[in-house]
């Protein structure tokens, strides 16, 4: 029998009487098929829209009127909404059901991506994708939930296997294809093909599984502390959004957003630790490995995607490639993470997950420290060589850290504790696109006057290219000019350059984090592997 919850405190609505937990056996043949294809096929188009955005910002920041920076804000308003949902799953699918939600939530998800794809203007597509994120956050663990509840025990690991493999795939395909949408089509279109796809999954798993609804239960839920959750997330976030434009404590409302934000996280903190039925349960911190392992994970993910977004920025904007050509530099990345995932995810139990934590650290900081040595005359080629190998570094990454953070913890703490990291580490890839592309900018200014300093009568240089550009043809403005543009491109690679190598550090400065943690041999590796598709997300 299921156990409504206390409802001791006065402020406190009763819950619903307690209601016997209906187990449905798992389906067989063609409608388990279809319910894994609907399924995955959702999770596919969540997990490709946080990747099919990134080649295509500096499209969607010209035609809206905004500078690239800006623009970044259509991956960190979606990231920050999705993680806002994702601790909100638990009680949604309680209250709802996991059918009536996930399907509704695959239908609005449908319905924002194709507001998105409307949107006239930059302060419009945010809002959307806003929205986007808030109804997306349901609908990877609940994918999970009901895929495994759709096969015999002794296939989980089979079942969870091939739907992490559309989370590793989605990565691939999608600067590929909003690379070629950005180019031959419009850009609104990475949006409006969410819309088939969606609706087709809605429609095949309603079918499937509208008789197997969970048991539905009245719960309390924490308003106050999800209102706080709301107020000092979104505060943060709008403030490294915005420091760079209003240059940062320079400017009172960056000053009040920070205070929101403090005070707000610390008001959020002392009711959560005394809330009974908190939004997140923070006791979790208690645990080491829970701590410090979701300290890695988020800052790891977090540099790892600010880098991902910064990287075809500065492609197109500094080096001439075309969206496409970003999609093709970008792709390659989850090619052997494809190969290698499934492997580590079965003898994840003979290995200890913190050496291969490591090694992917490892790997990211030598795949960082390569594109560190990029310049202005590095080939597709040369650029594609740190991209593959990287694979090898998201293969050791999401599986060993997700296990390591959810081990030594009992059974019935996992969803809240699975909830609780993912929540951490979406909110840490929002913030790691805005410190990255901030920095970028920061340095590059810096760079850019350092640079303009050796343009002056006494160079030798300065004055032999002005000289020859004027034999070309062109006026004293148009020569400055043309100077003033190399200037600019040797800047932002520059600042990439340092992006790029004091990541790398960071890499490295986490592999003793990861050692503070205990090797818990009991721990279910399925868990990570389960997890594996919100990591690549």
């Amino acid at each position: 029998m299921a156990q409504a919850p206390s409802a001791d405190s006065a402020n406190i609505p009763p819950a619903s009487p307690p209601a016997a937990v209906v187990v449905h056996e798992p389906l067989t043949g063609s409608a388990r098929l279809w319910g894994t294809l609907a399924l995955s096929a959702a999770t596919f188009m969540n997990v490709l829209d946080s990747s099919i955005a990134n080649v295509s910002l500096p499209a969607i920041a010209g035609d809206l009127g905004v500078s690239p920076n800006q623009g970044t804000w259509v991956i960190t308003s979606f990231g920050v909404a999705n993680a806002i949902a994702v601790p909100l799953t638990g009680w949604l699918s309680q209250r709802f059901g996991q059918v009536r939600l996930f399907t509704t939530s695959v239908i609005l998800f449908v319905i924002t991506s194709w507001l998105c794809g409307l949107a006239p203007n930059m302060t419009t597509l945010i809002i959307f994708r806003v929205l986007q994120g808030l109804v997306a956050g349901p609908l990877i663990p609940l994918s999970q939930s009901l895929l495994l509840s759709s096969y015999p025990r002794a296939l989980a690991g089979l079942a969870m296997a091939m739907w992490s493999m559309t989370t590793l795939i989605a990565p691939v395909l999608g600067p590929l294809l909003g690379g070629w949408i950005t180019d031959n089509i419009a850009w609104p279109w990475i949006f409006y093909i969410n819309i088939p796809v969606g609706f087709a999954s809605a429609f095949i798993t309603w079918r499937i599984f509208r008789t197997r609804e969970s048991t539905i239960r009245k719960l309390p839920i924490d308003t106050i502390g999800l209102a706080l959750l709301v107020l000092w997330v979104g505060a943060l976030q709008i403030m490294l959004d915005k420091g760079q434009e209003l240059d940062w404590f320079h400017s009172s409302e960056v000053v009040a957003l920070g205070l929101v934000a403090l005070v707000g996280l610390v008001t959020f903190v002392i009711w959560e630790l005394t809330e009974e039925h908190p939004v997140v349960d923070l006791t979790l911190f208690k645990s080491r490995n829970f701590w410090a392992g979701s300290l890695a994970l988020s800052v790891g993910y977090g540099l790892f995607f600010g880098n991902v977004v910064l990287l075809p920025l500065w492609l197109q904007q500094y080096m001439g490639y075309t969206a496409t050509q970003a999609g093709i530099v970008l792709a390659p990345v989850g090619l052997l993470a494809l190969l290698l995932s499934p492997v580590i995810g079965k003898n994840i139990q003979k290995l200890d997950p913190r050496r291969l934590a490591v090694v992917s650290f490892v790997v990211f900081a030598v795949v960082l420290w390569m594109r560190s040595n990029f310049n202005t005359q590095a080939d597709i080629g040369t650029i594609l060589v740190p991209t593959v190998i990287q694979g090898i570094a998201m293969a050791c990454f999401f599986i060993p850290l997700v296990t390591i953070t959810l081990s030594g913890l009992a059974p019935d703490k996992i969803p809240a504790a699975s909830g609780l990291s993912n929540f951490v580490r979406i909110l840490a890839g929002s913030f790691g696109t805005s410190i990255a592309t901030t920095v970028w900018q920061h340095r590059a200014a810096l760079h850019h006057a350092q640079l303009s300093d050796a343009v002056n009568p006494v160079s030798t240089a300065a004055t032999s290219a002005l000289s020859g550009l004027a034999s070309a043809g062109l006026t004293p403005e148009q020569a400055l000019s043309s100077i003033n543009r190399l200037v600019d491109q040797q800047a932002y690679m520059l600042a990439a350059s340092d992006v790029f190598y004091v990541s790398a550090l960071i890499f490295l400065a986490l592999i003793p984090l990861v050692f503070l943690t205990r090797r818990d041999r009991s721990s279910h590796a399925s868990a990570g592997s389960a997890d594996l598709a919100s990591g690549a997300h």
